[in-house]
């Protein structure tokens, strides 16, 4: 679960194995569709079939189409994957996998020399083990594909089969720095230099096709193909991204007790990039992963890798005061007082909440004592609104409206947020973060079971009461450190870093289309700032004046994926 270091192409062509009997009948359209028939572009500029008929409207019309027709948007925010690691060929991509050429993945030493073969994958494949799925038991640290080119790679087990989706594989790197390194101007070749896992960050899986049930979705609804990580880095920038579209800050970090999570640079500039590496750090790849100091903290104040939020549930607890964190921590955030988007609904009195898998499990298991939990992997910093001052225990009833509980698994009985969109109660605006085990994240999650969960999520919107006026969103957080050859638009200081999956799932959705349109995790915020008719925040404006300083075409809203005619 770490993500700052010391602290925290061929397209398949295997015979695709049985659909199980779990995917029969899932979504009755998708039959229609076949293996990517009716699949259309509809990035900025083109346009699907339908749009032919139907013209859509813009400016004044599409905002008064927006509020008239949708009443709730929904995101469902998983974690850790990159778009090739997933979608690599799904079909109408505009870059798919089997069609680069080398120029497009070929990755480079830190010293900027091409590799002969990939450095080794640093610690074997699998997190824990051994692991048995399907049969076959996979023990940890086994390299199960040793020496291999400079190149993608179809994810192998020890016999050549395809990787499982079941297994738990080893965490990678996604941090603050690193990930620019990797992104490397937009060449994207310095991944496998710049991850302490090797050759694993060039993986991806070659039967999602066959058996991944969001790419059904996607076939149904609306894959986005150029959606970027908001943040350079991990998940605790990208949630608050997510939340309030900016970094948070640490006043006067130097003189505080996180002055030693301060990244140590190459220069006094604070704009470097290159983090100084450790004495002793390997110069080459070969040789094993770059070793570095802390770096949450920029050395102008930003919190960029995971710092814990200030009250509980959080890392240590305070024994004196059981609501917060104990004191004096260095790896403890400060609170946060700036806007973030339930601010803003709040100004227009539009309801809204996040619900957390585990919340209230993890309240009741552990109110009376300070230890971490372990099950069900609740993840502190993935509830970004616990570190915001308005939201902490001096406002228990803001506090208990807004951080709800999304249960433990999928029974509505245990499942808050299931038992409220079956209902039809979700806020007009609802986050929902899976639980740790079931969103998807190397190191501790596998993928077949946040997919899983993640389709009885959908389907349990699209039986609820509100469904005929919702959008939903299904993206991740961040990239896990996966490789992807995409290059990010040029942002500001802080992203958008790698390209990451995104679904737009609605009775709105341009269906069966993929969407070129350039959007970034602030896009979800510009979509609900469009709907509810709110103020920008100002992370917001702060991106569309660097981009258009530039020249640049500003991030998109998400309303090309849909169909409002």
């Amino acid at each position: 679960m770490h993500e700052a270091p010391g602290h925290d192409s061929e397209q398949d062509t295997d015979n695709p194995p049985a659909r199980g009997p779990s995917r029969r009948g899932f979504l009755s359209g998708l039959a229609l569709l076949g293996a990517g028939a009716g699949l259309a572009a509809c990035g900025r500029g083109e346009s699907s079939p339908s749009d032919a008929v139907r013209p859509q409207p813009t400016g004044a019309a599409l905002d008064r189409a927006l509020r008239d027709k949708v009443k709730s948007v929904v995101v469902i925010y998983a974690e850790n994957r990159s778009f090739n690691n997933l979608f690599a060929d799904f079909p109408g991509l505009q870059s798919p996998l089997a069609q680069l050429g080398k120029d497009a993945y070929a990755q480079r030493d830190r010293d900027g020399t091409l590799f002969d073969t990939l450095p080794p994958t640093f610690g074997g494949t699998l997190q824990v083990g051994p692991q048995t799925v399907d049969g076959i038991t996979y023990d940890k640290d086994i390299e199960f594909q040793p020496a291999l080119p400079n190149a993608p790679f179809a994810l192998k087990g020890p016999k050549g089969e395809d990787l499982p989706l079941g297994l738990v594989t080893r965490d990678l790197w996604h941090v603050f720095y690193q990930n620019q390194l990797q992104i490397n101007g937009g060449k994207n070749d310095g991944f496998a230099a710049w991850s302490d896992a090797g050759a694993l960050t060039m993986g991806y899986y070659p039967q999602t096709r066959y058996n991944l049930r969001l790419w059904d979705l996607a076939r149904q609804f609306v894959l986005c193909d150029n959606f970027f990580q908001a943040a350079f880095g991990g998940s605790f920038l990208n949630h608050q991204y997510l939340v309030a579209g900016r970094a948070p800050f640490y006043p006067d970090a130097a003189n505080s007790p996180a002055r030693s999570q301060i990244a140590q640079l190459q220069s006094d500039d604070p704009l470097d990039i290159r983090l100084k590496p450790l004495a002793g750090s390997p110069n080459k790849a070969h040789d094993g992963p770059p070793q570095f100091g802390p770096s949450a903290i920029t050395p102008d104040g930003h919190a960029v890798n995971t710092l814990a939020p200030p009250y509980w549930p959080t890392w240590l607890r305070d024994p004196e005061r059981p609501d917060y964190s104990k004191p004096d921590l260095p790896n403890v955030l400060v609170p946060q007082t700036h806007e973030h988007i339930g601010d803003k609904l709040n100004q227009r009195n539009i309801d809204w909440a996040w619900y957390a898998g585990g919340w209230q499990a993890t309240l009741d298991a552990f109110k009376d004592s300070g230890s971490i939990p372990r099950i069900p992997n609740f993840q502190y910093h993935h509830q970004p609104f616990n570190y915001f001052q308005p939201l902490g225990p001096e406002h228990p009833e803001e506090r208990s409206k807004r951080l709800r509980d999304g249960g433990l698994g999928e029974d509505p009985s245990t499942n808050r947020f299931l038992a409220d969109a079956a209902a039809g109660r979700l806020p007009a605006v609802t986050f929902y973060k899976p639980q740790g085990n079931l969103n998807l994240h190397a190191g501790y999650a596998d993928v077949a079971s946040g997919d899983r969960h993640i389709e009885r999520i959908v389907k349990t919107l699209m039986e609820s009461p509100q469904w005929s006026n919702m959008v939903v969103v299904i993206t991740v957080d961040e990239n896990g450190g996966w490789w992807d050859h995409v290059a990010p638009p040029k942002g500001d200081r802080f992203g958008p870093g790698s390209r990451i999956p995104a679904l737009v799932v609605s009775p709105f959705a341009r269906k069966g289309t993929v969407d070129h349109t350039v959007y970034d995790t602030t896009s979800i915020l510009r979509l609900i700032t469009r709907v509810f008719d709110l103020e920008q925040l100002e992370g917001l404006a702060s991106r569309d004046r660097a981009m258009a300083g530039r020249g640049q075409a500003l991030l998109g809203d998400l309303t090309g994926a849909l169909d409002l005619s």
